[in-house]
């Protein structure tokens, strides 16, 4: 018999099997020696309460074994197929709607304008140490995408968007713990996540599909409203039928291209604001509410949400044992962003803390029409650089100084290599981020006691949770209303706000695809 149980461990149960088993046998009231084995379905932490504990969903095994699942793809070989879908962009949705192409018959080819996903480091390298961008490879281009070298966290509230277990399986089948199967909010980890994606491209080579790399799209030929070729890096010309924009949040390039050829697009919502890092050790005291969490407690984390002057204010992908990393795509320009390690054990913890900026915030940069949020986006951007001495130093200021509208006298420590420097950051934003900001920490600092410390520093700018563009598709055909064979996707498309919805969405469109063909 195969029992369902909901059971509340302590952390040092949660991973001891022989504990687990007892704890079961009590529950399920069977003896020790009729439970067979204990599989975990779901885990996650309850911190609500002392002491912390561990909530497991778990199945346990009476009287009968236990054979593991093994989870294989039916990934077809394309290599000689003759229906043929091009895919702008190898990050998460790109690279999902490759796999998909594959058990579906279609033969994948990617272009992608940035670099294989071990010759990134050198240019993350450059960055870090010496300030230079490169513009087509760097922390949000190139293969794997912004997710690769950004964390790899996998949580999604897009229950409807797909078969979430699918992606996780996937990302299992090509070298993710199978830890993310059952933690309630899964990570992989910077430092794991390369592998990984060069275990997907080996997939896709292998069966025939194709992934061109230092490959940019600089110009999509449309005739009688439907796209038939697509210009590489200026010069070279291929016929496409079926393209997908899976360009990510980043490639401005891609939308000011669109634009210019009349093809629609509309101006979407976004968030600013800036990442704040305290120490890890003081968010594991306020979330835990002890000085020392233990082996069994991974480093805490947070989610905390608000409303201030009637828009959101909330933390967004926080890092725990995190460091911050420049982003920025262009030069003259500072952009900052988080990721962790798979143990998650700096000494920092990092998030974005962020507010809604919309169409009616921006009356100046109205004249650009759709485009409007990325060209304000990008002068936001500028003035950070500009405020960090023309490098990519970071503009801060103690959370608390902040508050009280006062420049920091000093700074403390950082995970952000390249540096930061004391100013004061309503030079940065204006006043409709600044006051939701402020009012949102004031608030936060009433949820989490201890959260509101000088101690803790702001770095500016967040400013790529997601696109400020969306490029409109139907609701059916997942096509663009304008141009037959063209299909949005992902983050770049306005269509997903993460590694796993991205996912999702490019399996999405490729079933869309199969449907049609």
């Amino acid at each position: 018999m195969v029992k369902e149980l909901q059971i509340r461990v302590l952390p040092e149960e949660a991973f001891d099997s022989e504990r687990l088993k007892r704890i079961t046998a009590k529950k399920a009231g069977v003896s020790i020696r009729e439970i067979r084995h204990v599989e975990i379905l779901k885990r996650s932490i309850d911190a609500r309460k002392r002491p912390v504990v561990y909530q497991l969903r778990v199945e346990v095994y009476i009287n009968e074994d236990f054979t593991p699942v093994t989870f294989e793809h039916a990934y077809c070989n394309v290599g000689n197929s003759s229906t043929v879908v091009h895919i702008v962009g190898s990050g998460p949705a790109g690279l999902f709607a490759a796999l998909e192409a594959l058990q579906k018959g279609i033969k994948p080819v990617v272009f992608e304008r940035g670099q294989d996903v071990k010759s990134r480091r050198r240019d993350l390298a450059n960055i870090n140490k010496k300030g230079i961008v490169n513009t087509e490879s760097n922390y949000c281009f190139g293969e794997g995408g912004a997710g690769t070298y950004s964390d790899g966290k996998l949580y999604t509230r897009s229950k409807k968007r797909g078969n979430l277990k699918d992606v996780l399986n996937t990302l299992v089948y090509h070298g993710a713990s199978p830890d993310i199967l059952v933690d309630a909010h899964p990570h992989i980890g910077t430092n794991k996540l390369p592998k990984l994606i060069e275990n997907i491209r080996q997939t896709i080579l292998e069966k025939g599909g194709e992934i061109h790399f230092n490959s940019k799209v600089t110009d999509i030929i449309v005739k009688d409203g439907k796209v038939t070729q697509v210009e590489i890096n200026g010069k070279q010309i291929v016929n496409v039928e079926r393209l997908i924009l899976a360009t990510g949040h980043s490639a401005r390039d891609v939308y000011k291209l669109l634009h210019h050829k009349k093809i629609a697009l509309e101006f979407k919502s976004f968030a600013l604001g800036v990442r704040i890092e305290h120490s890890q050790r003081l968010i594991d005291k306020l979330q835990y509410k002890t000085e020392n969490r233990g082996e069994f407690l991974p480093p805490a984390s947070y989610s905390l949400v608000t409303q201030a002057n009637e828009r959101g204010v909330y933390s967004f992908c926080m890092c725990p044992g995190g460091i911050i990393a420049p982003c920025a795509t262009d030069k003259e320009e500072v952009v900052t962003n988080g990721w962790s390690p798979s143990k998650r054990n700096n000494p920092f913890s990092n998030s974005g803390i962020v507010t809604e900026v919309r169409w009616e915030d921006i009356p100046e940069f109205h004249k650009y029409g759709a485009l409007a949020g990325m060209y304000f986006q990008k002068s936001i951007e500028k003035r950070a650089w500009e405020l960090g001495g023309k490098t990519q130093k970071v503009p801060a200021q103690r959370v608390l100084d902040f508050v009280n509208k006062k420049k920091s006298k000093d700074l403390p420590p950082t995970s952000y290599f390249p540096g930061i420097l004391s100013v004061e950051l309503d030079e940065v934003f204006p006043d409709f981020v600044t006051d939701s900001l402020r009012k949102g920490l004031l608030d936060f600092g009433k949820k989490m006691k201890g959260y509101l410390t000088n101690d803790a520093v702001l770095h500016a700018t967040e400013s790529r949770t997601s696109s400020p563009v969306r490029i409109p598709r139907d609701k059916v055909t997942l096509q663009h209303p304008e141009v037959k064979g063209l299909y949005p996707c992902g983050e770049g498309g306005g269509y997903a706000g993460g590694i796993v919805s991205a996912c999702i969405d490019g399996i999405k469109v490729i079933r869309r695809i199969e449907e049609e063909l």
